[in-house]
């Protein structure tokens, strides 16, 4: 999954010229991501960063520190709705991490004008580039680790065994092997304190990247907090018998596939990412858990219903915007984890409506496995909110 996504020539994310990588993210790309979708979703963000300003205290600089960007989209969306504050963007670095240099390209230009002004827009390939307890603000991610090469574990005969991929008769192929790797059988035994138990047959998709990623966070940050936006579930979804084949999934021409190993290079491939997890590494490494909600809650908390009342409903506007809703689809797949560290708890506007239990992130046994409620906010519902819940 790392050649294929990152090989230097050849990797999904790195080529460049006439199949440049850029052009795959977006309405006319192999997939679109929430920013692609409508500039709300960004200036939403935005908001909310302001408010993260406020609890800091009002910071020189205020650091945000955006990783997988895309096409820089995001960073646009974001940089326009804080660009009314005049204040905050004299104060502001935002710093853009980017391994890809075609992505890299698509993004400087997308936001040339506001690299223009010194120190306010940066690019580094790798955390490793930011010095430890360096950063004090915030780290944002929209759809980045699930695009970490997963590890694949499948429960035969009794006993885990490892997926590993091997090169036979001109194409790509799989063989198990014994679970040999203590991260992995680590991993595996933490699921089984959770109450989890993989049964005989089913695969379960392994991030160990991510929980290194997580602590690398966790250790640059000084004070503030991470936003962690991706599909994915708490383990006890992730890893429950209706996903027994795994979640590892190719994406080309908005078209998904189940196959890996076709189109390598050519397909996007991800596989969603396990929050409970996330949550449990960075409880380890100094962030707390400061909430965690839907898409759908998230920007309804932020305000999005007033921004749709500037929309006819039925405009293409307004279908946009609720598209970022819809409960089956973007509204409820996709999570928003936010973390903190270095201060109190904050009460952020993005967290009023709390559709997780609290023990979603880390239940017992004892608690059951239900995760998700309603999602309907304490007051009486709006009549979009209406249209939309259950």
């Amino acid at each position: 999954m790392e050649l294929a996504l990152y090989h230097p020539t050849y990797g999904y994310y790195m080529r460049t010229g006439q199949d440049d990588s850029a052009r795959r993210i977006g309405w006319d790309g192999d997939f679109y991501t929430s920013s692609d979708v409508h500039a709300v979703f960004g200036r939403l963000l935005g908001r909310q960063l302001q408010q993260i300003d406020q609890v800091l205290a009002y910071p020189t600089p205020l650091t945000i520190v955006e990783m997988g960007p895309g096409k820089g989209t995001l960073a646009q969306d974001i940089l326009q709705s804080l660009s009314a504050d005049a204040s905050l963007l004299s104060r502001l670095r935002y710093v853009l991490v980017e391994r890809s240099p075609a992505m890299q390209a698509a993004q400087q230009r997308t936001l040339s004008p506001w690299a223009q002004q010194a120190g306010l827009v940066t690019w580094v390939e790798s955390l490793e580039a930011l010095p430890a307890d360096s950063v004090v603000g915030a780290f944002l991610s929209n759809e980045l680790v699930d695009a970490f090469p997963v590890h694949r574990v499948r429960i035969m005969e009794g006993v885990a065994h490892e997926l590993t991929v091997t090169y036979r008769e001109g194409r790509f192929v799989e063989q198990t092997q014994p679970l040999r790797n203590p991260a992995l059988q680590a991993y595996v035994r933490r699921l089984s304190d959770l109450g989890i138990t993989l049964t005989e047959g089913q695969t379960a998709d392994i991030n160990l990247q991510a929980l290194t990623w997580m602590k690398q966070v966790a250790g640059i940050l000084a004070k503030g907090l991470v936003c962690t936006i991706d599909y994915g579930h708490t383990a006890q979804d992730l890893f429950g018998p209706e996903r027994r084949n795994g979640t590892l999934l190719g994406y080309r021409h908005q078209m998904l596939s189940e196959d890996p190993y076709q189109a390598v290079g050519l397909q996007d491939l991800t596989a969603h990412i396990d929050f409970s997890a996330l949550a449990t590494a960075g409880e380890e490494a100094g962030l707390a858990v400061t909430g965690f909600t839907n898409q759908m809650s998230f920007l309804m908390s932020l305000g999005i219903e007033q921004e749709l009342e500037r929309w006819e409903p039925g405009s293409r506007e307004y279908q946009a915007i609720v598209q970022l809703l819809r409960p089956e689809g973007m509204g409820r797949t996709f999570k928003i984890l936010i973390q903190h560290k270095g201060i109190p708890a904050p009460t952020l506007e993005g967290l009023r409506f709390k559709p997780f239990f609290g023990s979603a992130l880390t239940p017992t046994p004892a608690r059951g496995t239900r995760q998700e409620a309603s999602g309907r906010p304490p007051s009486s519902p709006s009549p979009l909110a209406s249209s939309l819940l259950p």
